[in-house]
């Protein structure tokens, strides 16, 4: 989401933790919060890290060692939100809808699909190039058949 490009890694944290904070304490936030905060309320694996900013903010999740990053993972779900909501790439809001109407729930579609567009980024970034659309789009539409 263009609107997180120019923060830095720790801009970027704090905003997650204090969109979480606002939520907890029902507090008026912006609807950008409120997405985030939404996303963060259906993983409570995930919620205690986001009660304790200090425990987390300086926190590197390596693959290697077998954990999800949740700053990630909470990420790639804006980031399907955002594709379904513009349906870009064109076609994904209805293909979004067919996997949630299949595996019962949005919450487990975007899971799918954020498997979709994580590869979509590793191919991209590592050929150099930008995500191939239609290659994603195919693979979510896969998800679907």
């Amino acid at each position: 989401m263009s609107l997180f490009a120019n923060q830095s890694r720790d801009e970027l944290r704090r905003m997650y933790f204090d969109a979480w904070r606002k939520r907890r304490e029902q507090l008026p936030s912006s609807p950008l919060e409120t997405q985030v905060a939404d996303v963060i309320e259906l993983h409570p694996e995930y919620q205690t890290l986001f009660n304790d900013p200090e425990r987390a903010l300086d926190k590197d999740w390596l693959p290697e060692g077998g954990a999800t990053n949740p700053f990630l993972h909470m990420g790639l779900h804006l980031a399907i939100r955002d594709q379904v909501a513009t349906d870009r790439p064109s076609g994904i809001r209805e293909a979004h809808r067919l996997l949630t109407v299949r595996v019962g729930n949005p919450h487990d579609a975007e899971h799918q699909m954020i498997e979709c567009l994580a590869e979509a980024l590793w191919n991209a970034q590592r050929s150099g190039l930008p995500p191939d659309e239609n290659a994603y789009l195919e693979r979510i539409k896969r998800l679907v058949r």
